[in-house]
């Protein structure tokens, strides 16, 4: 790509674990920050000083997919394992999400740890409207790196 030139927003996957998720409309991006702690103190002379530091380990976050009502079986069933069954431990898996350059080359990966279906809000129905029908799963993480190709 020419300096300048940026990457389409629309080419994108989902890979949860071992599987592909099938299908996605939309994801919204994952954070990296740290958590501030800051330090009162005072000095010999009795003037305050205060410091600022990095905590012990970045704060954890989360993502919210966007999917159309399909037939993602996999994917359904992790939801369940987290929300229905309330099975944390075995609910946890590693989540993988891959932008693409126009010529459908990877060009960076978020890696998810330890993420879990955190929330769910099913469609909204209208019987006016001709929208397709979407969820939104919230997807709670605890740690996000960053690989860029």
């Amino acid at each position: 790509m020419a300096t300048g030139d940026v990457y389409p927003s629309n080419l994108f996957s989902v890979a949860l674990g071992n599987f592909q998720v099938e299908t996605v409309q939309s994801v919204s991006a994952p954070t990296e920050q740290w958590e501030v702690v800051e330090t009162r103190q005072v000095s010999a002379s009795g003037e305050p000083v205060i410091r600022k530091q990095p905590a012990a380990s970045p704060q954890s976050g989360e993502i919210t997919v966007t999917r159309g009502m399909d037939k993602s079986r996999a994917f359904t069933d992790w939801i369940n394992t987290s929300l229905e069954k309330k099975d944390i431990d075995s609910a946890r898996q590693n989540v993988t999400i891959v932008q693409y350059d126009v010529n459908k080359k990877p060009v960076i990966r978020y890696h998810l740890t330890n993420a879990w279906a955190s929330q769910l809000q099913g469609a909204d129905l209208d019987a006016s409207s001709t929208s397709p029908a979407t969820e939104k799963v919230t997807i709670t993480y605890e740690e996000c790196t960053i690989e860029r190709a």
